[in-house]
């Protein structure tokens, strides 16, 4: 059943119970993931896209599948979209390695708010230690603080001790892997994107905002930050016909929800940084 398709309306019990009509019921997206790629606010139909939270999910929106060989090596996912598109998105390890650092210390005695895990990495030293933020060990480790170190211990890098130092790797390291995926997105669909456009509750990390930015050398646009519940409410609204286009509903939710641009900084150093990590990777 394709998205924006009437599948029915609400029953008579449930009307009655709620005191409202006989709503249409409308399929949207098929995951949640779908429902934010609508809610991108592009004002190209050429666009990268990063749904950023717990897990980040980086592509781009094309009107057909990808089935190159490089897709299946590269492990990239083919997702039904809205209106006929495909999603060819790769599924990256996101601010789950943060939350994961954050539930050990607490556990520890240690709390601290997510705020204050972002001032302290903000002071620690640069480019100290790089991890592969989707290397197994960090799937469901016991503490997520100890598998970062013990990585770094195995690959020969620094290894980081205080709590800035492991959130600083955890988001210097998802920043570098996020231009890594972009480029292989730009490849297998055979275009160069101007800059990425982030989505979804990550986005409040304004941290990782940036350094995705400076890692990238192109700029982040930000937000919305609810991009799965407006993607389905456009839906919607297209199946009333209130809107006839994802380009009408994008442009509409432009001028609707803020949108912060972060720029590139220190891009000689991130470059630097990425070759690095290159290598830590076998890229």
């Amino acid at each position: 059943m394709d998205a924006g398709s009437r599948v029915g309306s609400l029953s008579p019990d449930v009307c009655a119970e709620l005191g409202v009509p006989a709503i249409p019921v409308i399929a949207v997206g098929e995951h949640d993931t779908a429902s934010a790629v609508v809610a991108v606010p592009a004002e190209s139909a050429d666009f990268a896209y990063l749904s950023c939270g717990t897990w980040s999910l980086l592509g781009t929106e094309l009107p057909h599948p990808v089935l190159s060989k490089e897709a299946l090596e590269w492990n990239f996912t083919n997702e039904g979209g809205v209106q006929g598109t495909t999603r060819s998105l790769k599924n990256i390890m996101g601010l789950w390695l943060v939350q994961e650092c954050r539930r050990a210390w607490d556990k520890a005695g240690h709390s601290l708010t997510f705020p204050q895990l972002v001032e302290a990495a903000e002071k620690a030293e640069p480019f100290r230690s790089l991890i592969d933020p989707d290397d197994d060990v960090f799937l469901n480790p016991l503490s997520m603080p100890e598998a970062i170190r013990d990585y770094c211990r195995r690959t020969e890098r620094p290894v980081p001790s205080s709590e800035g130092e492991i959130i600083r790797c955890v988001l210097e390291s998802l920043a570098l892997k996020y231009r890594f995926v972009l480029e292989r997105t730009e490849q297998l669909a055979g275009k160069r994107f101007a800059g990425l456009h982030m989505v979804g509750g990550g986005i409040q990390n304004e941290l990782l905002c940036r350094f995705t930015a400076s890692a990238l050398g192109r700029p982040v646009w930000a937000g919305p930050v609810e991009g799965s519940a407006l993607g389905n409410i456009i839906v919607q609204y297209m199946a009333l016909d209130e809107w006839g286009s994802l380009q009408e509903a994008r442009s509409i939710l432009r001028k609707s929800f803020p949108v912060r641009t972060y720029e590139p900084q220190e891009t000689a150093d991130w470059a630097a940084a990425y070759e690095r990590f290159g290598r830590l990777i076998g890229r």
